[in-house]
């Protein structure tokens, strides 16, 4: 009877917890397979330091940057965990949840010796495809040795050099194809590295017109929708509001203006109604790489009103944008997010007048240096140019062509440079026009902090510290020789103390981002931990419920994911 009567309790029990159950909402994790959420819109502002976001929050309005900021989940201390903070790089981190050393692009172009020595190949560069419909006035002549009669073509860009997988292939594979992913930029390598290798499309701008292109690795054509944005009136009246109207030099004049970071979010509404995006049953995903304040900011820097004028018009145009989305598909059935691809250093003359030892080197007088001084140990009296031009920090790429004419192996070669570097920097006389803070001080002076050469690198000969992760993320083969060089805090490459400003360095500044969530599984509210960049993808790929990209090595950001039973 005992037994009898604690079955019949336990068996009410569970009835009484059945009960319970239907009366509590259902609440199950999201699951792209059946098209939650219905969208995924990862915007990627080129070059947007992670301070900007606090600097200006008393002047946001609206659902721009504050939907991120006071409804999404706002990371404030996200730092990229490499010394190459460069775009392409940057964009293949965003996507790929890995660093160089795991995706492959460790740079915006680079030597490659099986490739060509006519000129540097760029991240995204591939001969095997082709632009498609390029207005006719900015097709170039044909191609050297081509007859004459040949179809005019134009080199065509493809994720080629990318190793891993992104997030948004993994949303292809996991729904076989069904799930559709996009990327737009006004640059190539931002539209195509981000959205990954099997992107339904990526699309940018030609640099001279302004129309928006593609590649044959995608498409033969442009779809009709995309037909009809270029040949509507959103290029003319871009380059109305740049004042620069007729202008045949769009990326160049328009695109460092807010009014190209409207013309790029136009696009993207005309790609998410003309595809039909977030209407197919399954998780969409569209990347949109925000290029003006890159292009912009380069010419004057982060502290300049320029800058300040640009962020409170893109806050605007964001909250056109997410405004639309909402009325278009709601917002309840998208996840955004937000983070950039890098920082910027402060132009170096404005951080010299705070009494910061900033200061510019001049590439051409150091290649210069360093082909005497090579000359001088292997060839004496020759000139022989023994390093290959137009290399950016903080690779400096060496000719092995030349060095095998002396007989120097690549060890002896790099060892060689990377010798010579600290003094052939050092030597450079401050630049006239870079003043010193107070009068009685010297001017700043360049500096080296780090020189290390590719086969260090490559055998992981690096110090086990903070430094060497950096340096060990930042590495990737090439097949090319090549020495990295880093500069002192604050010191970059130029020609004027005041000529504008760059990125490139293992520097916090550079490597400092903001990283942001909106959606229904993230609980909103401002974090402080430190977090990095590849830990989008793998937040993403965790709430979605599909594999993390082939290379990830970031971490799921639990502490801003809801528990499944409160959501």
């Amino acid at each position: 009877m005992g037994s009898r009567r604690n079955f019949l309790r336990a068996l009410s029990g569970l009835f009484a917890a059945l009960f319970l159950a239907c009366l509590l909402p259902i609440s199950a994790p999201a699951q792209v397979y059946a098209g939650r959420p219905k969208l995924i819109v990862l915007v990627v502002i080129d070059q947007f330091r992670g301070d900007y976001l606090n600097r200006d929050r008393s002047e946001f309005k609206g659902r721009g940057f504050r939907l991120f900021m006071d409804q999404g989940a706002w990371f404030t201390d996200c730092y990229y965990d490499y010394a190459n903070t460069k775009t392409a790089p940057g964009h293949a981190t965003i996507g790929t949840g890995a660093y160089s050393d795991g995706h492959g692009i460790d740079s915006n172009e680079w030597w490659d010796a099986s490739r060509s020595y006519d000129h540097q190949v760029t991240a995204v560069e591939d001969e095997r495809y082709q632009l498609v419909d390029i207005p006719a006035a900015s097709i170039p002549a044909n191609q050297p040795g081509a007859p004459a009669d040949a179809p005019r073509f134009i080199l065509g860009s493809s994720p080629r050099n990318l190793r891993a997988t992104t997030i948004g292939d993994e949303l292809r594979l996991a729904t076989q194809g069904r799930s559709r992913v996009y990327g737009i930029s006004l640059k190539d390598r931002a539209a195509i590295l981000p959205s990954g290798q099997a992107a339904n499309g990526a699309f940018w701008i030609d640099n001279s017109s302004g129309q928006f292109t593609t590649s044959t690795y995608y498409m033969d054509h442009l779809p009709e929708w995309a037909h009809a944005f270029n040949a509507g009136t959103r290029i003319a009246e871009a380059a109305r509001e740049s004042s620069v109207e007729g202008t045949t030099q769009f990326f160049e004049l328009v695109g460092r203006t807010p009014a190209a970071n409207r013309y790029e979010l136009d696009f993207a509404r005309a790609l998410i109604s003309g595809e039909k995006l977030g209407q197919n049953g399954v998780t969409d995903m569209v990347v949109v790489s925000l290029s003006p304040n890159d292009i912009q900011g380069h010419q004057f820097g982060p502290d300049s009103d320029s800058e300040e004028q640009m962020i409170l018009s893109l806050d605007r145009d964001l909250d056109g944008f997410n405004s639309w989305l909402d009325q278009t598909l709601g917002l309840n059935n998208a996840w955004l997010a937000l983070t950039a691809d890098h920082g910027v250093a402060p132009v170096p003359g404005d951080a010299a007048k705070l009494g910061i030892h900033s200061a510019v080197l001049n590439m051409e007088k150091l290649y210069a240096k360093l082909n005497a001084d090579l000359n001088a140990r292997y060839s004496p009296g020759g000139h022989i140019q023994y390093l290959l031009p137009g290399s950016d920090l903080p690779y400096i790429a060496l000719d092995r062509r030349a060095f095998a004419k002396v007989k120097v192996d690549e060890n002896a070669a790099e060892d060689a440079v990377a010798a010579l570097l600290p003094d052939a920097v050092a030597g450079q006389a401050p630049p006239a026009n870079g003043p010193s803070p107070v009068q009685q001080r010297l001017p700043p002076a360049q500096a080296v902090a780090g020189v290390y050469t590719r086969l260090e690198l490559a055998h992981g000969q690096l110090p086990p510290s903070e430094w060497g992760r950096l340096l060990a993320h930042s590495y990737t083969e090439h097949g090319n020789w090549f020495v990295m060089l880093l500069l002192d805090a604050y010191q970059i490459t130029g020609t004027s103390a005041f000529g504008g400003t760059t990125h490139f360095s293992p520097w916090s500044y550079d490597r400092h981002v903001p990283l942001a969530f909106y959606g229904a599984p993230f609980i909103p509210g401002e974090y402080h931990g430190r977090v990095a960049p590849v830990d989008l993808a793998a937040t993403l790929a965790s709430m979605a419920g599909i594999n993390q990209p082939s290379a990830a090595v970031g971490r799921v950001l639990t502490e801003a994911i809801k528990p499944v039973s409160s959501k």
